[in-house]
């Protein structure tokens, strides 16, 4: 039996669109399953867990700042650290 095809509507707006994400992981999974089989999929840069110790409120502004987004608060850290790191190695 064929696969069906995945649909991914059009978004409105980069919230809208996370939003849409986190409601259908199996999307992006079934997205991913299909790359692998047909040897599509690229490499992903490889992550590696670390623990910091961060300030309450900077962690409850980064909460609340997300949630705003619509993302999840430790997805919206590493895009500010990696934007940050981005800005300063371009400057040095």
């Amino acid at each position: 039996m064929p696969k069906k095809a995945i649909v991914i509507p059009r978004f409105r707006t980069e919230a809208e669109e996370a939003a849409w994400w986190d409601a259908h992981p199996e999307v992006a999974t079934d997205m991913m399953k299909r790359a692998i089989k047909a040897g599509k999929a690229r490499r992903a840069v490889p992550l590696k867990t670390v623990t910091m110790r961060l300030p309450v409120p900077d962690l409850e502004t980064a909460q609340e700042l997300a949630s705003r987004k619509r993302l999840p608060y430790q997805t919206y850290i590493k895009m500010l650290l990696h934007e940050a790191l981005e800005k300063e190695r371009r400057s040095v």
